[in-house]
């Protein structure tokens, strides 16, 4: 069963690339905080390079207004996720972060097995917003779509 509104995010730590690898703690990322946190199945794939991180990137001034932190995830490593940030021109404040091996996505009920195309367990596609590590509402992607999770629709449901 996946993650639900009002239930508290699991306790993982995850990675995060500046001058090197870096650890962060779920609790770190979400306590006493504001945090959207959306998930892509890879960096570097079409739609996540194309329309859903650069939505976020787009938007950081609009989460910034309502005093929300932006945090994307992915089950890639801490060196491809900086790669990604680098390669998308991420904003230092938009936190891009490693699951390298999927233990928090697995924890959350998010996971999605790819290795039909040949790229193991990922991320699904999808969005959360949470106020002091609880989940108030979760957007998950039915498959091969991009709607719920996309920074505009995430914006308009939290108002």
């Amino acid at each position: 069963m996946s993650i639900q509104a009002g239930d508290k995010l699991p306790t993982a730590t995850l990675n995060y690339l500046k001058d090197g690898v870096q650890a962060i703690t779920t609790n770190e990322l979400f306590d006493n905080k504001k945090v959207v946190l959306f998930a892509v199945p890879g960096a570097f794939t079409p739609t996540c390079s194309a329309k859903h991180l650069p939505g976020y990137v787009e938007k950081m001034g609009e989460f910034s207004k309502k005093g929300i932190e932006v945090a994307c995830l992915s089950v890639n490593d801490a060196f491809v996720m900086g790669a990604w940030a680098k390669n998308q021109d991420v904003p230092e404040n938009l936190h891009m972060l490693a699951d390298g091996n999927g233990e928090f996505t697995k924890a959350m009920g998010l996971e999605l097995d790819a290795t039909a195309f040949g790229m193991g367990l990922r991320a699904k596609r999808f969005a959360l917003y949470a106020e002091n590590g609880v989940v108030k509402n979760v957007f998950v992607e039915a498959p091969g779509e991009f709607k719920v999770s996309a920074a505009d629709y995430v914006l308009e449901q939290l108002g």
